[in-house]
């Protein structure tokens, strides 16, 4: 039977701190009413001056090792999605790999912005399938709040930080209806496009991490179309039907995109997972966020099927089909 990746558990992470839309008009020019009718965001955690990516990136990956009852020394590899390091090196990865005392293994960073996560699970899945590895913690975190423009309205009210962590477990494969875990990733980018979203600033350019800068409209009108296009790509490519799609899991950027998107799959939005409201975008975090959450209130069960998507700065998209 062939090696497959099962999700063996997930976690997350918000920091306390919670910034509403009301917070947000004392100190720009903007009102509730604007920034939710654009957006569907109503508040965002936002972390702690002293509070790091890997900070949360730990408390996440804790929560997750919890809930599979597993030590940390039982994982032989480490990949975390993330566009808001602690620093320029060492990597997020290798610093939770040193608080959670996992011994010498695989850790190292993935930069796909707000599809990192989708990035990082198909290096993970590939690693396990190549029989490279055989638990492997798969980290989506950020400090946006770190990056932004305060002087930018139309950007600076969508971000927020947090983190969320899936364990992938290698086993045997098995075919037809009984199979499980990871079915396919797909990923895409097109460097034609960087402008449309990036920062203004980076190590090798103004030593300093920059503030982001969007082109909000025209990232608006190719999110719908590529994010669609890689969701029937996975469905394609497993010969699965929307309808067979138990749970949407998108990248949660914004509300109109997410139902757009639904709406090409005919898809009803009580079968996505929303999370935009409360979290705001938490970039490379927001699918693992938004996957804890459902299995945390019950909606995503066992056994059910879940299609993962997203679209960022590069600009990258991708998505990933898994029978939880």
């Amino acid at each position: 039977m062939p090696v497959i990746s099962t999700i063996l558990s997930t976690g997350s992470y918000l920091p306390e701190r919670i910034v509403t839309n009301a917070d947000l008009e004392k100190i720009v020019d903007t009102t509730d009413e604007w920034i939710h009718q654009r957006s569907g965001i109503r508040e965002r955690h936002f972390a702690a001056e002293n509070e790091t990516t890997s900070d949360m990136a730990l408390k996440a990956a804790q929560k997750a090792l919890e809930s599979a009852n597993i030590s940390a020394e039982s994982l032989d590899g480490i990949i975390v999605a993330t566009t808001t390091p602690d620093q320029t090196f060492p990597s997020v990865a290798t610093k939770v790999q040193a608080a959670l005392g996992v011994p010498i293994c695989v850790a190292f960073d993935v930069q796909a912005v707000c599809t990192g996560f989708v990035y990082a699970l198909s290096v993970a899945d590939n690693f396990i399938k190549a029989g490279q590895l055989k638990r492997v913690l798969v980290i989506g975190a950020e400090k946006m709040s770190s990056i932004l423009n305060w002087e930018d309205r139309t950007t600076c009210v969508l971000f927020g930080d947090g983190a969320g962590a899936m364990i992938l477990e290698a086993k045997e494969g098995k075919s037809g209806s009984e199979r499980t875990g990871i079915f396919s990733t797909h990923l895409y980018a097109d460097g034609k496009l960087r402008d449309l979203l990036y920062t203004d600033g980076g190590p090798a350019t103004t030593g300093q991490s920059g503030h982001i800068v969007m082109q909000g409209r025209e990232v608006f009108k190719y999110a719908v179309t590529f994010m669609a296009g890689a969701v029937n790509d996975a469905l394609a490519a497993n010969n699965v039907s929307a309808q067979e799609i138990d749970w949407l899991v998108p990248h949660q950027a914004n509300i109109r995109i997410i139902e757009a998107t639904a709406k090409k799959l005919d898809m009803p939005i009580e079968r996505v997972i929303l999370t935009v409201e409360k979290h705001g975008n938490t970039s490379a975090a927001s699918i693992p966020l938004a996957f804890d959450e459902g299995v945390r209130s019950g909606r995503i069960k066992r056994g059910n099927l879940v299609l993962m998507e997203a679209m960022g700065g590069g600009i990258t998209w991708g998505s990933a089909l898994a029978r939880f």
